[in-house]
């Protein structure tokens, strides 16, 4: 956690200035440096959650007893589905 002894670093918060003053002004914080360490620790959290999500599929993804598609035939097939419905459809 931050301590007064370290040095202050300015943010410019643009469009989310007034949402920062308006959590100030409405009591719930102290001041927008208060806003400000909890939308950090919001992102860290999410980030958190976020990569234990993409982790869980990964592992899931390589726990899947499915025989692996080789990456040509994924793109030739893409390929062709783009192919067949870009010149099904009349051109504006």
């Amino acid at each position: 956690m931050a301590n007064r002894a370290e040095k202050p670093v300015t943010v410019t918060l643009g469009a989310l200035t007034g949402l920062a003053q308006g959590h100030v002004a409405s009591g719930r914080y102290a001041s927008v440096s208060e806003v400000v360490r909890a939308g950090l620790r919001a992102l860290e959290r999410e980030e958190v959650a976020l990569d234990a999500i993409l982790k869980a599929r990964v592992a899931e993804a390589l726990a899947d007893p499915a025989p692996s598609i080789v990456q040509d035939d994924v793109f030739a097939a893409l390929k062709a589905h783009h192919a067949k419905h870009s010149t099904d459809k009349p051109k504006a």
